[in-house]
């Protein structure tokens, strides 16, 4: 039997550190129940101390897992983060800390200003105060990387000798090559004594577009934990795919000596679930999930394909979930159809609620001839971005064309229920729109950037936008908003992005 390598998946952290792709409470459970389908092995659910919104996330996570997976919260190697961490995690039934500090000179000398004595001490006193919360403690050496070999494995055997029970070894700005990685992995592997016991983890980035190649070569050095994100979503230029390393793992199992745990078939709806929470769009030739992954245009390899599909392909589409039947819901579709399927996806309601996502989804079938699932995922998405709204969008009536001027008449709900419609010019039908939002809201966001995509099939397609707006002290927002009219859906983003930062801002403040 080959080894279990567990899935570390670090989405609704490391991944949400990407600017701009930052998710609230609720897209976090929305992606975390889409992680326990997967049957990933540890959720790092946040960083408690850093915000409101992360503690109450790791708090509402840990409920959601139970035994199906391990909840993770990050700290720093400071007492008050690992106490924050501890609170948050007490609703986990499977809790771990994940505390640590950099070990590279450059974080030494230059960030921590401390001596490497002084690393040391500091490291073996985080792995034994968080040990005092929780017996499953992971410790990060940040950047190690570039850390001096032996220095580091001094480190992570006073760590392991601490009580440890994984040890998290980061190339944290992705600089390493594979061989050199996989070298310094065999060596903690051989060196440190009692690391048998305990588990290696590796966490990659894609600095150098190398990030899996240095999370294999971990593997095939004695790593037994990957550290990922869904799309390799990250800071810089990203992390560890997930989708990629299990694939990976899968395809060279033998020689890896390794396994996962993972559901395959959710790889792509995974990754679409996660695009459309962040508006972090997937390049059509990323690997296992973009739209190109399986596609071929040269006459060459589509006559290799239809003879046999394994002379271009070496994964069957069905495996990573990019094919398969699908339900096709139409206006015609009775209650038992619609809830079956939102079950088939993942989605639960009681019987008032049901009852709203219903006459919205005959809304949707009315102007369309089918209804696909990711008319659906867009539909629950939208629903749950309003409950959660200051301000909603409630009507808008936008008028254009040449020679006319653009003017937007819109009806904004504040969160008192009272009702605003006001009136307003721009030099196209969105900034018109735009402007008249600006007349009720509180805020004003600078729209820095803006795209739209079909989220289906068909010229009835509902089109998803995806804004980005910069508040007045330089903070990112993302928005998202999904209609079958793109003018709507454009204000529907707008308003989401402006919530965003209202909500911020009043977390911030400690409401």
């Amino acid at each position: 039997m080959t080894r279990k390598i567990d899935i570390f998946d670090t989405t609704l952290r490391d991944g949400e550190q990407s600017p701009g792709a930052s998710m609230n409470t609720e897209e976090k459970l929305v992606v975390a129940q889409e992680l326990l389908r997967m049957h990933v092995d540890i959720i790092e659910a946040g960083f408690p101390i850093s915000s409101p919104g992360d503690f109450r996330s790791v708090q509402e996570i840990g409920r959601l897992a139970g035994d199906d997976a391990v909840v993770v919260g990050l700290t720093r190697a400071i007492e008050k983060d690992i106490d924050r961490a501890a609170e948050a995690l007490k609703t986990a039934k499977r809790p771990r800390i994940h505390t640590g500090l950099g070990v590279s000179p450059q974080h030494l000398n230059e960030k921590l200003h401390i001596s490497e004595d002084e690393c040391v001490e500091r490291a073996v006193h985080c792995v034994e105060y968080a040990k005092r919360y929780v017996d499953d403690v992971q410790f990060y050496a940040e950047d190690a990387g570039r850390a001096d070999q032996e220095f580091l494995e001094r480190v992570i055997q006073a760590v392991v000798n601490a009580g440890a029970t994984v040890v998290n070894i980061p190339d944290t700005t992705g600089y390493q090559l594979p061989e050199d990685f996989g070298r310094r992995i065999k060596g903690i592997a051989d060196n440190v004594i009692g690391i048998e016991n305990v588990t290696i983890s590796v966490h990659t980035h894609n600095d150098l577009g190398m990030a899996t190649a240095l999370a294999m070569a971990g593997v095939r050095n004695g790593a037994r934990q990957v550290e990922c994100t869904v799309n390799g979503l990250g800071e810089r230029a990203g992390n560890t795919a997930l989708e990629e390393v299990v694939m990976a793992i899968k395809m060279h199992g033998d020689e890896l000596d390794a396994h996962t745990g993972i559901v395959t078939s959710e790889l792509t709806r995974a990754s679409h679930l996660v695009e459309r929470i962040t508006g972090m769009t997937v390049q059509a030739n990323k690997s296992i999930v973009g739209a190109n992954a399986f596609a071929h245009s040269s006459g060459i390899h589509q006559d290799g394909v239809l003879k046999a599909r394994d002379t271009y392909e070496i994964i069957d589409p069905a495996d990573v979930g990019a094919a398969g039947s699908e339900i096709i819901l139409s206006a015609r579709s009775g209650h038992a159809a619609l809830r079956h399927r939102l079950g088939e996806l993942g989605y639960t309601f009681d019987d008032a609620e049901f009852d709203e996502i219903y006459n919205r989804f005959l809304e949707i079938a009315d102007q369309k001839k089918e209804v696909y699932d990711e008319d659906l995922e867009s539909m629950v998405q939208e629903r749950q971005r309003d409950i959660t709204a200051i301000y909603s969008l409630d009507a808008l009536q936008v008028s254009c064309g040449d020679p006319l001027v653009p003017t937007a008449t819109a009806t904004v709900s504040d969160e008192n229920g009272v009702q605003h419609v006001v009136c307003s010019t721009g030099t196209g039908p969105i900034d018109a729109a735009y402007k008249a939002v600006d007349q009720v809201v509180s805020v004003h966001g600078d729209l820095q950037e803006f795209s739209v995509k079909a989220i289906t099939r068909g010229i009835d397609a509902i089109g998803e936008v995806t804004v980005r707006i910069q508040s007045d002290d330089g903070k990112i927002y993302t928005g998202r908003g999904a209609d079958n009219d793109i003018i709507v859906s454009s204000a529907k983003a707008y308003v989401n992005a402006i919530n965003r930062m209202i909500q911020t801002a009043r977390l911030a403040e400690g409401e």
